[in-house]
């Protein structure tokens, strides 16, 4: 794996960053400096837009879903149709560890009271181990999603893991995946219809009501507003599970 990430992320920032997000993957899922690379899909309510550009441009692509067995049932579904819709030729269904789960979560209840610890069980370790052994992943994260993302580039380093984070569709308002996903005429969420712009886990999405932020229902009324899956020094952002009370 190449050791500096950040010189690594200039110069494809440099070389593609102005290109057009189809343009972007083609150029850049064909460069040796960006290596390996995974898509990671939460098949929520903007992925398809990702997931069938890398189907047509790159459709050997591997694409990470991580299902934390928290998922609304709407989601599997959704997951199945864009497989078999978009041909997903190496679709890998990542879980939690089943013994760790027994260990930290056994009631399905840690979400209540360490909502953090259970990003950290259910979706961030195992994004981490499903990680290894690639040069890069594509993310969907875009600048208006949140203040925090303002200054979000295409390619970023990865501190610690020397990875680099491709995010194709940093630019795009929300506009962007409306009319792209009208104009190949792909398949919706169901929930978004339903007013959820946003999906996660069911315990902890809600609807969002006209006016407000279209991640209002993710972790409402908890100073939360990540999951946790991106990695500062080679450690994922959220704590480490504490320990269970004896």
């Amino acid at each position: 794996m190449p050791l500096d990430a950040n010189i690594r992320a200039e110069g494809l920032n440099a070389r593609y960053g102005a290109l057009s997000a189809e343009r972007m993957l083609e150029s850049a899922l064909s460069d040796s400096a960006v290596g390996k690379v995974a898509l990671v899909s939460s098949f929520g309510a903007d992925s398809v837009v990702l997931l069938h550009m890398v189907s047509r441009i790159a459709p050997d692509t591997p694409v990470l879903f991580i299902d934390t067995l928290m998922l609304f049932p709407e989601t599997l579904a959704y997951q199945r149709e864009l497989a078999e819709t978009l041909v997903l030729r190496d679709l890998r269904i990542i879980t939690p560890d089943r013994d760790a789960l027994f260990s930290h979560d056994p009631d399905a209840l840690l979400h209540r009271a360490r909502p953090d610890d259970c990003c950290t069980l259910r979706k961030t370790l195992p994004l981490a181990q499903a990680l290894e052994g690639f040069d890069g992943w594509i993310t969907g994260r875009k600048r208006f999603q949140a203040g925090s993302r303002a200054g979000l580039t295409p390619f970023e380093a990865e501190a610690g893991t020397g990875r680099i984070k491709l995010n194709p569709l940093a630019g795009w308002a929300a506009q962007d995946i409306g009319a792209y996903i009208d104009r190949h005429a792909l398949p919706r969420h169901p929930l978004v219809s339903r007013g959820y712009p946003s999906i996660g886990c069911m315990p902890c999405t809600s609807r969002v009501e006209k006016g407000e932020d279209i991640r209002a229902g993710r972790w409402r009324g908890q100073d939360k507003t990540e999951c946790g899956i991106h990695f500062a020094g080679g450690r994922v952002l959220r704590a480490a599970l504490k320990e269970d009370a004896a």
